[in-house]
């Protein structure tokens, strides 16, 4: 891969992460039209933690308040015992909270899908199906109401469901972004905490793949010169930025369902050229 091909795959990791029509599933086809039949694990990656970092950046505030609530509630179990108030009535300890529930059955389902990820990202079967699959969950948010419960309503097992659709987007073609907004949304979530327990919830999850990916030892650093890896993964990031801002916008104006035709056309695209 050069580094032009490395930018490229950089800015469609960029878009394509945080806009719901699947970066998996785009990074499949851009590396078939590269003639990289192999599955570039190590460089998906790489472009993941691009987009990583831009989620770390936009929501720093966030994330800055939900370690804050940790530290004090751990100091107060410390000094004081058990403070079951706290947990009841701090609307970042239920966020650390649903975030932990969901992250569980992402890390199953995603090491289960590791196992066969070769097979996954070879298919363009598979990419087509699955993005038609995402143009659903899409379309499946224009009937929601316009407003909904704020994050202290979500209930445990909603995020447990997130959870699912989360690890089930290790499919190429499944938009992480998309199914978990959208069940977020169907469940009754209102759109600015569907979006931001959304993207909360990507950070381990992201973090997992990376470290699973570098256990397994079947990462493939070698394919790839450092030039392209440093290239593609900050084209991802500055991209990613970019595009996560809009992305809000748009969910927040309801209108996410705008994506589900893309996802058709490049679904049938993809079917066509397997």
């Amino acid at each position: 891969m050069d580094p032009v091909q490395a930018i490229i795959l950089g800015i469609v990791q960029g878009l394509t992460e945080f806009f719901p029509v699947s970066s998996s599933g785009h990074l499949v086809l851009f590396q078939n039209l590269f003639g990289l039949r192999e599955p570039a694990l190590f460089f998906d990656i790489a472009v993941h933690v691009g987009t990583l970092i831009a989620v770390l950046v936009y929501f720093s505030a966030d994330i800055a308040s939900l370690l804050k609530s940790i530290f004090q509630f751990g100091a107060k179990m410390i000094t004081k015992g058990p403070d079951r108030s706290s947990m009841a009535n701090d609307a970042d300890l239920k966020m650390v909270g649903l975030i932990l529930v969901g992250t569980l059955p992402t890390a199953l389902l995603g090491f289960g899908f590791h196992q066969i990820s070769d097979q996954l990202f070879a298919s363009l079967v598979i990419v087509g199906v699955a993005l038609f699959f995402t143009a659903g969950l899409l379309v499946g948010t224009r009937l929601v109401r316009t407003s909904g419960r704020g994050i202290m309503a979500f209930t445990y097992w909603g995020a447990l469901i997130v959870g699912v659709a989360q690890g089930l987007a290790v499919m190429p073609g499944i938009s992480r972004s998309g199914a978990t907004i959208a069940v977020c949304l169907i469940m009754g979530l209102n759109r600015d905490d569907a979006a931001r327990f959304s993207f909360l919830l990507a950070i381990p999850a992201i973090l997992g793949a990376l470290v699973l990916s570098l256990v397994s030892g079947t990462a493939g650093w070698d394919e790839f010169s450092t030039i392209s890896i440093v290239l593609g993964t900050i084209t991802s990031a500055g991209v990613g930025y970019l595009a996560l801002s809009t992305l809000i916008k748009i969910v927040r104006h309801g209108q996410l369902f705008y994506f589900a035709p893309y996802c058709v056309v490049v679904g049938a695209i993809a079917l066509m050229a397997a």
